[in-house]
């Protein structure tokens, strides 16, 4: 057993000692109202109890995380190079030309987060999803430590115990130049740029990324997809400044919605006039239907023993919603122990949990969803119930009630840790909780600062 939860009922018994530290909570308040942690451009709900978490926990989500990293390089390493691989996965054909542009440098899934479902009881559980390509939550980490460093709960449980926050600027940003002075087209003094399409961006997140380029020595430029022009084999953005490197955040599905706007992009990258860190090969690992095929024969026996483990006790059942793949009887009789899910979106859309559902609401969704009539294939997979944890939200009554009406009551929420890798190497975790069965923004979740408490890393 871990000791997280006995770490977790010491910081609230400081807390509690301190009368519910309300200074604390409203300067943490004030700091991240005024903070970057912004998703969508809206402020991030965030707590004030750290996730706590011991050695034998880094070392389990260490091991998961570089071991899910190696499985999502043979499977991509694979697709590139198997055309009767390749023909296993339901891709669109354009994603099918995206994926097999050369990427010219030595790192196949330079960024990742793999997201995890873990019983801090026994560090059993299983994965959520894997993501490549936009993942986020970095900055919210660090604002999110920044906002309580100063708190005299911090400062008393730091006064017991050795404390070690994750640094997921500098490393990636130093990674990130090793690869980049690998591409087979570099340049000397290279520009480098951060893209997305702006109204799905973490802006801000990436903002504070450029800041880190820029501190490194590199210039570095947050920008529109669409406002990239190719000409005379040059990538430029719209004042004409010229880019040699991007940080991929553009998801695959968001390409193709935006398709013919982004063929500057999409053509610079294919002629390798631009290295493009975080290649398109990388919506394999983004797409959910990567949960059904490392269970496939001709994946398995690419796997080693640890790795299959991995895949047996960690990766939860996953198929088609088709009637052609599982018995649609059975999922919708047991509804509580299914999940539904668009095999490429992000930010929970068009995800439903049976347990949050009527039978008759259950079936209703089963048969939308099923056998493509949605125009998009869905999948199914097995539901894994979260670990609950003890917090207190950092609420906006902060700002505005008298000291005695603040809630000093804590409240038991769902986890789901994301465990980034920094191309095969175990960097952090990005600490979210919910109330609901789905941890997501629109189901009122919240993001927690991790805390390695006695570790010596």
């Amino acid at each position: 057993m871990t000791r997280n939860a006995e770490y977790t009922r010491e910081y609230l018994d400081i807390i509690d000692s301190l009368d519910g530290d309300i200074p604390g909570r409203k300067t943490a308040h004030a700091y991240m109202e005024n903070s970057t942690a912004l998703v969508h451009y809206i402020q991030a709900e965030s707590s004030f109890v750290p996730r706590l978490f011991d050695r034998q926990t880094y070392d389990k989500m260490k091991d998961l995380c570089e071991t899910a990293h190696r499985i999502c390089e043979k499977v991509m390493r694979r697709y590139l190079d198997d055309p009767a691989y390749r023909e296993l996965f339901d891709y669109d054909e354009r994603l099918r030309e995206l994926i097999l542009i050369p990427q010219r440098y030595d790192a196949l899934l330079p960024f990742a987060r793999f997201d995890v479902f873990l019983n801090e009881d026994d560090l059993t559980g299983g994965f959520c999803e894997w993501n490549a390509d936009g993942s986020s939550g970095m900055n919210e980490d660090r604002e999110l430590n920044i906002s309580i460093s100063a708190t005299r709960t911090r400062e008393e449980f730091a006064a017991r115990h050795q404390l070690q926050t994750s640094n997921l600027f500098d490393p990636w940003v130093e990674e990130f130049v090793r690869i980049y002075d690998t591409f087979e087209n570099k340049v000397e003094s290279p520009t480098f740029a951060i893209v997305d399409y702006m109204e799905n961006a973490v802006v801000d997140e990436f903002r504070v990324y450029a800041r880190c380029f820029g501190e490194h020595g590199y210039p570095c430029l947050v920008e529109d997809v669409r406002d990239l022009v190719y000409e005379d084999g040059v990538l430029r953005d719209a004042k004409g400044r010229r880019i040699d490197g991007i940080w991929r955040r553009s998801v695959t599905n968001d390409i193709l919605d935006h398709w013919d706007e982004s063929q500057d992009y999409i053509n610079a990258v294919r002629d390798g006039a631009v290295a493009l860190i975080g290649s398109f090969a990388g919506h394999i690992v983004h797409d959910k239907q990567i949960f059904e095929a490392v269970f496939w024969p001709e994946t398995q026996e690419m796997l080693n023993d640890k790795e299959k483990e991995l895949v047996c006790n960690y990766v939860p059942r996953t198929l088609f919603l088709d009637s052609t793949q599982i018995d649609l009887d059975e999922v919708r009789a047991h509804k509580d122990d299914w999940i539904i899910k668009p095999t490429d979106q992000y930010g929970a859309h068009d995800v439903y949990t049976g347990s949050m559902h009527s039978e008759q609401q259950w079936a209703e969704i089963v048969d939308r969803f099923a056998d493509g009539k949605a125009g998009a294939p869905f999948l199914v997979q097995r539901y894994i119930t979260p670990f609950k944890t003890e917090l207190l939200p950092i609420e906006n009554e902060l700002l505005v009630a008298d000291d005695g009406a603040i809630s000093r009551e804590t409240v038991r929420y769902n986890n789901m840790p994301g465990l980034y890798s920094f191309n095969g190497t175990f960097a952090g975790v990005f600490a979210r909780l919910g109330p609901k069965p789905i941890i997501s923004q629109p189901m009122g979740d919240l993001t927690s600062p991790v805390i390695w408490v006695d570790c010596d890393l």
